[in-house]
């Protein structure tokens, strides 16, 4: 049975001069998420597809929180009509709040801070930290070639093969969502610790 998750984390590039496509997919990710009567939760960025993802939700009627680090809540860079902002002392307590507030979490296209923030969401779903689903918008086959790495990784061994049912690649936000409300574990997430 599908469990709905109310309140979805993204991540996504907080970059100027996108593909429009990319803004686009950004921008109905948010709204899907708030005419579904879901939360987003974010960086708080306006710019790039932070930007467009909240514009997508707010213009929709959608709940937005923003996490933001000190260094980071800057007028230039951060989105300040949103539902809520939350100021946080660094990216590391700003990364664990965006964590905890998330009941499944999406990566939008982006560069070294998406994949980190994704990343870290993976790791702490791989040994336990948390049980939720973790979605790739694989907008114009951004992500083919880090799932493909993700499948190498698996194919030689280094990440056990149960660990590919941690997540999702869709390129449609509503049948990425869908996917996430029907994500249920993997079996034998523990096996990696006891060397079965």
């Amino acid at each position: 049975m599908a469990t709905i998750r109310k309140t979805i984390t993204v991540y996504a590039g907080s970059a100027d001069s996108l593909d429009q496509c990319f803004v686009d997919a950004a921008y109905a990710l948010g709204k899907a998420i708030a005419t579904q009567g879901r939360q987003l939760v974010f960086g708080s960025g306006k710019t790039g597809l932070m930007g467009a993802v909240a514009r997508g939700a707010l213009d929709h009627g959608g709940e937005v929180i923003g996490i933001i680090n000190d260094d980071l809540n800057l007028p230039e860079l951060v989105f300040d009509k949103l539902t809520r902002i939350e100021e946080v002392a660094n990216i590391q307590i700003r990364q664990a709040r965006m964590n905890e507030l998330g009941d499944a979490f999406i990566a939008l296209p982006g560069g070294f801070g998406t994949l980190y923030e994704t990343l870290e969401a993976l790791t702490w779903a791989q040994i336990g930290h948390h049980t939720k689903p973790i979605g790739f918008l694989n907008v114009r086959g951004y992500y083919d070639l880090f799932l493909s790495m993700l499948d190498l990784a698996i194919e030689e061994g280094f990440i056990y093969p149960e660990h590919r049912g941690l997540y999702r690649a869709y390129s449609d936000p509503i049948e990425l969502l869908q996917a996430l409300d029907e994500f249920t574990p993997p079996e034998n997430m523990n096996r990696w610790l006891v060397r079965e």
